[in-house]
This record gives structure tokens, sequence and C-alpha cells, in this order.
């Protein structure tokens, strides 16, 4: 019964907080200054490590941070509520780091979407986030194509369903739903190869 309604608590904390920074998009999109300031303070440091996390340099990462609130001021009348603001804006973010990744490495950003099994295991996410902090699965994450970090990192450590990570990436959900078996087969690959060295 407590678990319950703490569900029901969960669920109407998480429908205010879309309401209220749905609210905050609608302002900005008016060209108000502190609703802007205001949703930039609620996502600066998600966005930031999110973007962080898949170029290993803190400038190029502020500086794409900057140009993708510049882009939700200048298009947040384009925001049309199918998501939540925050899925909107990860979007933004992902592609300019997309962006930048084309520009510097076109030969790292190959077709990934082969039709290969999909993992929906949640045993494993325990493990990996369980293996966060550590330096062999930060090691083995660095060594990841962007677009198999980037569905991992949004799936397990920002904990966004396969659903919202497709709207940001702007694929199919199937297509998530392979990278991520794709990406935990490398990764596992990878950390039995770090473990056996160590």
């Amino acid at each position: 019964m407590a678990s319950s309604s703490y569900s029901t608590l969960d669920e109407e904390t998480g429908a205010l907080e879309q309401e209220s920074s749905t609210l905050l998009m609608k302002r900005v999109a008016k060209g108000d200054e502190k609703a802007f300031a205001a949703l930039y303070s609620d996502l600066e440091t998600r966005v930031y490590r999110f973007i962080l996390s898949k170029l290993n340099d803190p400038f190029e990462a502020a500086d794409i941070l900057n140009e993708t609130f510049l882009e939700v001021w200048k298009s947040a009348e384009k925001f049309e509520e199918r998501s939540k603001p925050s899925t909107w804006i990860f979007g933004i973010a992902y592609h300019k780091v997309m962006d930048h990744h084309r520009k510097k490495k076109p030969a790292q950003l190959d077709d990934l979407d082969q039709c290969d099994p999909v993992d929906e295991s949640a045993d494993q996410a325990a493990a990996m986030i369980a293996l966060e902090e550590s330096d062999h699965l930060h090691h083995c994450l660095g060594k990841l194509k962007p677009a198999f970090r980037a569905v991992l990192e949004l799936s397990f450590f920002e904990d966004l369903p396969y659903r919202e990570i497709a709207e940001i990436i702007s694929c199919p959900e199937g297509t998530v739903k392979t990278r991520v078996y794709h990406a935990k087969e490398a990764l596992r690959h990878c950390l039995a190869q770090q473990m056996g060295d160590s």
C-alpha cells in the first residue's frame, strides 16, 4: 500500500516538474530572460555532464553547452510539447555533439544500426551502474563510439526510457535498443580485458 502511494507521489512530482519546465519554455518562447535563466539553472549541470562525457574536453563541452542553450533561446517557440523540455534540450545537445564529432572524426561515425538482438535485461544495467565510478568503466566508456556511449549514458546514467532516447537522438526506438545491446557487448568485452590485465 505504501509503495503504491510513493509511486503515485513520484508520478505527481514528475508531472509537476514537467509542467513547470513546460511553462518556463512557453515564457522563454516569449523572450522572458528570467524564465530562460531558471531553465538554464535547472538543466545546466545535467546537460554539461552529458556533453562532457562525449568529448572529454571541458572547454569544448562548455562551448557546446553555450551553443545548446543559445539554440534553446532562439528556437523555444519551436518546442511543441510532444516531449519533456529536458528531452528536447538533450536532443539539441546530442546533435551538436554529433556535429562536432563529424567535423573532427568522420571515420568514427559508422552505420551502427544493423539488425541484431535487443537487450532488455535489468540485471546488467544494475551491474553497470554499480561500476559507474570505477576507472575501468570510465576507460571503457571512453573507447565506445559516440553514438554507443550516448545511448548508454542516457539510458543508465540519466535514467531515460528508450522512447525519450529515441526522441533525443532522432531515430526509431528499435535502433536505440539495438545500440544499447551493441554498446553493452562492447563494454563487457572491454571490461573483461581490463579486469584480465589488472
